[in-house]
């Protein structure tokens, strides 16, 4: 599953569940159970730019590799990276990936 990913690039695992749930701070259980679906709304909520970069990132990539990537200075790299993760923990973001917000939506 997710085999072709953006995600799968970079990581050899299907992990971002457990990255998604430690930094927006949301249980795993109270998560969106199918991979999929979980991994189709952090499309939605991201862009192509910011999912690229939230999988490098948490596939350990070096800063040097990001910097070349996106063609980022040092103080663009840093500044992106706490734009992604404040997106992350914003609740118009964060609560998209709840059970609940996909039961309200049947």
């Amino acid at each position: 599953m997710l085999k072709s990913s953006i995600w799968r690039q970079y990581n050899s695992e299907n992990n971002f569940r457990e990255l998604l749930a430690s930094f927006c701070k949301i249980s795993e259980v109270d998560m969106i159970e199918d991979d999929k679906t979980l991994y189709n709304v952090l499309k939605a909520k991201l862009t192509k730019k910011e999912l690229k970069l939230f999988a490098m990132d948490s596939a350990a990539a070096s800063d040097e590799a990001i910097k070349v990537e996106f063609s980022y200075s040092d103080e663009e790299l840093q500044n992106a990276k706490f734009k992604l993760y404040k997106k992350l923990k914003q609740d118009k973001v964060r609560l998209n990936f709840k059970a609940s917000a996909i039961e309200a939506l049947e």
